[in-house]
């Protein structure tokens, strides 16, 4: 089955449950969406609930309450979403789901809660429970120990194979990712080594861990930066990656679904950004009001390009008045470059994100992409060149040379800016992925048209 046929019948059944939920919903059948809540997924529940509207999610959210999968659900919603939910829950009802869900995922729900409102379920919460959350809230949410879980398996290294496993069987149902075993020295918890449970179980009962461990173990610190996490565990393929404090004491893990979910932000923000649409990952849930006015300040770059753009159309007006045909052909000029530059700022973007664009070399990425931009320039040159002068025929003869010289000039310098603008804000510590947004675009069309009239005045003295 390839991944557009997934999708497509993932959709498809959360339709079918949307559909059921209503008409249940609408027939007040309770007791029939309690056994439809309790089999259903907590994420689809959650996908369902954000296609309800408000009086239906009020009633849905009545049932969900009763379940145990409440704090799960929670968990699953957007921010905007979970904030509406509890904005009307007594801070005790509050503090009962808190109790049952896992501590990194109470900590990202207090972390999201108004500040009032967080630290009144935080005071009538278990002493035991609320350090927990307290040891995760201090870290900054973005980084290694503001991800991480505390739920981790760590076993002493002078344990043997069979304690181990005793160990194993007894906890493993509290821990999370227990397929990784941390190993330990002594009482100071410092994380020594690594083992698999499968390595576990092909030893000897006899065999200290400490002579079976692997030293040689990828850790983080709690400071790191999420981004930096998710490339160490995409890079080696692991599950999870333990955090350790600056004493190197083992104080938690990230697991492979957390970093699922900063790729998954970590794009989304990229996209918005690129289309100018801010960085909020939760702008369609947004009131009209609010949605506009966070598009607004991106959409100035554009307007200010606009205005520039005027001018130069103003200043080259005698050209323009003497050879009309020069207007009609001023939107493909534009557009190639702003499309290839767009191109070219993109795969910066995507390579800087990855890693795989090394800051050192940066030379050589602008001329390659120049040398991109000066190929497909003159391809597209040609072609356009002489379609300008045959479509022409009445005018300059010259004309088609201009529209070639053009194009090619105008992608061979749309590449090249469209590269070094996210490399310059990469110097500057800017976040790169404004760089194919607005700015570029604006700026490359403004620099097309400058170079269109330029060549049109030079070639047929104008």
């Amino acid at each position: 089955m390839n991944r557009g046929t997934k999708r497509e019948l993932i959709g498809n059944e959360g339709m079918v449950i949307l559909d059921t939920v209503r008409r249940l919903n609408r027939r007040s059948a309770v007791d029939h969406l309690l056994k439809l809540v309790n089999k259903t997924h907590p994420a689809d529940m959650a996908w369902v609930y954000r296609h309800l509207n408000p009086t239906e999610r009020q009633n849905i959210f009545g049932i969900i309450a009763q379940t145990p999968m409440v704090g799960e659900f929670l968990s699953e919603l957007d921010d905007a979403l979970m904030l509406e939910v509890v904005d009307d829950l007594p801070p005790r009802f509050m503090v009962t789901i808190v109790n049952e869900m896992a501590s990194d995922d109470a900590a990202d729900l207090l972390e999201a809660l108004p500040e009032e409102f967080a630290n009144k379920i935080r005071d009538l919460m278990h002493t035991d429970d609320r350090k927990e959350v307290d040891d995760l809230l201090q870290y900054h949410p973005e980084t290694a120990g503001g991800r991480m879980s505390p739920d981790f398996m760590a076993l002493d290294e002078n344990l043997s194979v069979g304690d181990a496993i005793k160990r194993v069987q007894e906890r493993s149902e509290e821990m999370e990712m227990a397929f990784y075993l941390y190993i330990t020295l002594g009482d100071d918890n410092r994380l020594a080594g690594v083992l698999s449970l499968r390595e576990l179980l092909m030893h000897p009962s006899y065999r200290l861990l400490k002579n079976i461990m692997n030293p040689k173990v990828l850790a983080v610190g709690t400071d790191t930066d999420q981004n930096e996490v998710a490339h160490i565990v995409s890079q080696y393929n692991i599950l999870a990656v333990p955090v350790v404090d600056s004493s190197y004491q083992l104080v938690g893990i990230v697991t492979v679904d957390d970093i699922i979910d900063v790729i998954r932000e970590e794009a989304t923000e990229e996209f918005l950004q690129m289309a100018g649409a801010g960085k909020d990952r939760e702008i369609l849930l947004k009131p009209t009001m609010k949605n506009a006015m966070l598009r607004a300040p991106w959409l100035m770059a554009t307007w200010f390009g606009g205005v520039i753009n005027i001018f130069v159309i103003n200043h080259f007006h005698g050209e323009l008045q003497q050879v009309l045909a020069l207007a009609s052909f001023m939107p493909i000029i534009a557009g190639m470059g702003g499309n290839i530059g767009n191109q070219s700022s993109t795969i910066v973007v995507r390579g800087i994100a990855t890693g795989r664009i090394n800051i050192q070399q940066v030379g050589k990425l602008i001329f390659k992409e120049m040398r991109v931009g000066l190929l497909l320039g003159s391809f597209f040159g040609v072609f356009l060149g002489f379609f300008a002068h045959f479509d022409n025929l009445g005018g300059p003869v010259l004309f088609g040379l201009v529209v070639g010289l053009s194009i090619l000039f105008s992608m061979t310098l749309a590449a090249t800016v469209g590269t070094m603008v996210p490399l310059i804000l990469r110097r500057l510590d800017i976040d790169t992925a404004i760089a194919t947004g607005p700015f570029v675009t604006t700026t490359i069309d403004t620099l097309s048209i400058a170079t269109f009239f330029i060549t049109a005045k030079l070639v047929l003295n104008l």
